[in-house]
């Protein structure tokens, strides 16, 4: 289940390889993943990442036109980088986000369909996705304590650490220098 610290791996890894770039379209697999339609998702095709950020445990990426693609994982949404033109796969597939130097596939394994995204415009309409407060997310909670419960030893999720492989933090001492290394570091 993608927990904030998935999720701000997740923001790390793909800064790497889509901040910059330009998200060419969206394929939709599944008709239910997207949630909004004003405005239409065809607004974003062709425009450059230019951040990417998070919104609690949504995952948000910036695109030019002060456009906002809003993901939530949900408990088994999964982003995948494959070679560009990926095809989507059949039954987990939800989306696939195109980029000239690769693809990013969002599946979910589960049987209810709960990830969805959302593109919005602007930042009021932006912050109507704030749920709770950032204050309270951005403290240091997570599903489980890595310094008590397993050691300094962080839990890997199976999908995430597959896409970051080499580079997913295995402690909590990885796990900071990367968020220093990132920016993040508060």
């Amino acid at each position: 289940m993608p927990e904030l610290p998935d999720v701000v791996v997740y923001i790390g890894a793909l800064e790497r390889r889509i901040v910059g770039q330009t998200l060419q379209r969206v394929r939709l697999a599944s008709p239910f993943l997207l949630r909004s339609v004003d405005p239409p998702i065809s607004e974003a095709f062709c425009s450059k990442v230019i951040g990417l950020g998070r919104l609690g445990k949504r995952i948000v990426f910036e695109v030019e036109g002060d456009l906002h693609l809003v993901v939530h994982l949900m408990i088994a949404g999964r982003f995948h980088w494959k070679p560009a033109g990926a095809k989507v796969p059949g039954k987990i597939g939800l989306a696939a986000f195109d980029f000239p130097s690769g693809t990013l596939i969002l599946t979910e394994a589960g049987t209810k369909k709960r990830a969805s995204l959302h593109l919005v415009r602007g930042q009021a309409a932006l912050a109507k996705h704030e749920r709770g407060g950032l204050e309270v997310l951005d403290a240091d909670l997570s599903s489980y304590c890595a310094r008590c419960q397993t050691g300094g030893k962080l839990l890997a999720d199976r999908a995430l650490s597959r896409l970051l492989k080499e580079d997913w933090p295995r402690t909590l001492e990885e796990m900071e220098e990367a968020r220093a290394s990132h920016g993040q570091e508060k």
